[in-house]
Formats: C-alpha cells, sequence, structure tokens
C-alpha cells in the first residue's frame, strides 16, 4: 500500500473523529460528524482492494465496539453527552466505529509483526481516546476506576480478534 493511501485513510479517519467530537462540543450537532464519516467511509469502499473483506472487517469490529459501547453505558461506566442517540449511544457513532474499522482492513496489517505493541499500543490508547472526551464535557465518566478495567481488557481483545481471527481469514 502507497504511503499516500495509508496517509488519507489515517487523515480521515481522525477528521471524521474531529468532526463527531467538536460537532457534538461546539455546535451540539452530529450532522458535521455524520455527513464527514459517510464521505470518508465511501471514498475508503470504493477504493478498497477487496471489497468482500473491507465489509466483513468493517462490520465485525464495527458491531463488537458498539456493544461493548452500548453495555458500558448501560453499566453506567460513561455516559455520551449528545445531541441525538441511537439506543444508548451517540448517532455519530454509527460511522465513527466503521472509520476506526477501515485502519484495520490494510493499515494495522503491520502490527502482526510485532503483537507485544500492537496489545501495548491498543490498551493505551483506545481508552486514552476516551477519556479524552471526559475534559471536553462529550463523555462522563462514572467511574474512572471500572473504566480502565474495562476498557483496557477490551482494546486488547479487540487487537488480539484482529491479529489472530480476522488477519487469517481468506476472502477471494
Amino acid at each position: 500500500m502507497s504511503k499516500i493511501k495509508i496517509f488519507l485513510i489515517l487523515s480521515g479517519y481522525q477528521l471524521t473523529w474531529l468532526m463527531c467530537v467538536f460537532g457534538e462540543v461546539l455546535y451540539q450537532s452530529s450532522l458535521p460528524g455524520l455527513m464527514t464519516g459517510i464521505i470518508f467511509l465511501l471514498l475508503v469502499f470504493v477504493n478498497s482492494k477487496n471489497k468482500k473483506r473491507f465489509f466483513y472487517i468493517i462490520f465485525l469490529i464495527s458491531i463488537i465496539g458498539y456493544l461493548f459501547d452500548s453495555i458500558l453505558v448501560n453499566l453506567r461506566i460513561y455516559d455520551f453527552n449528545t445531541s441525538v442517540n441511537v439506543g444508548v449511544l451517540p448517532i455519530w457513532m454509527l460511522v465513527l466505529w466503521p472509520s476506526f474499522a477501515t485502519l484495520f482492513d490494510e493499515i494495522l496489517v503491520f502490527l502482526s509483526k510485532y503483537k507485544l505493541i500492537a496489545f501495548m499500543l491498543s490498551g493505551s490508547l483506545g481508552p486514552l481516546t476516551y477519556y479524552s472526551g471526559d475534559p471536553l464535557g462529550l463523555i462522563d465518566i462514572n467511574n474512572s476506576i471500572f473504566f480502565f478495567i474495562l476498557m483496557i481488557p477490551f482494546w486488547i481483545f479487540l487487537m488480539l480478534f484482529y491479529l489472530n481471527f480476522l488477519l487469517r481469514l481468506r476472502f477471494n
């Protein structure tokens, strides 16, 4: 994969994240994040080499993440302060999880050679991304101890699932 494509996918995900977060924080609107995410996902899908693999990875990672977030919100570990929800989560999570999952399709493949680093990065960066929403007022973490006790293993599990299951699947 070219460095330009890697840069564009990473930038597209970061832009989607920023628009989801700051659309809510600054404008109390989910529209900036939704629109950015939909455009990003369409562009990545159209340019993906293996559309079946792309869809499968995006679907599985997104469902796992969305369910986990829903469980933690229902357990009152954290709550989102958002304008529009689908169930208990912000509507923009419907594009944010798939946008994040695009990183698993082609970019994070290199981590299969560095599993310990992959687990350390996912176990720290995943929870810290959520935690960064607390000072912004986007998320209220009601129990920091349980938050980290649950989030760190989840993000390590997600990487483990990707590296040991999803990467081994063959798509024609």
